[in-house]
């Protein structure tokens, strides 16, 4: 019964961590939709041209907007990675 028991939570933890999603990419602490190229290309622009308040950040998309904001609170952060160190594909 004991190997039973075994063999059963054994194979339920594969299952579990199979189904499991990976945690999401984030941009300054903001989620990211697909792989943070809108947060990149939002921190780009502002950073291009030399946005100071996140009151002039707008444009047609949330994560364009929210990379903006993020250029000005954190304009040395950079736009090439993630949260977590990962290269955003341009």
């Amino acid at each position: 019964m004991r190997k039973l028991m075994a063999a059963y939570f054994a194979s339920a933890l594969l299952i579990s961590s199979a189904v499991t999603p990976s945690s999401a990419q984030s941009f300054g602490g903001n989620s990211c939709v697909d792989n943070c190229e809108g947060h990149r290309a939002g921190y780009e622009w502002a950073e291009g041209n030399d946005i100071q308040s996140a009151d002039d950040c707008s444009g047609n998309s949330s994560s364009f907007e929210e990379g903006c904001r993020t250029y000005t609170e954190d304009p040395d952060r950079g736009a090439e990675y993630d949260d977590d160190g990962n290269e955003i594909e341009e």
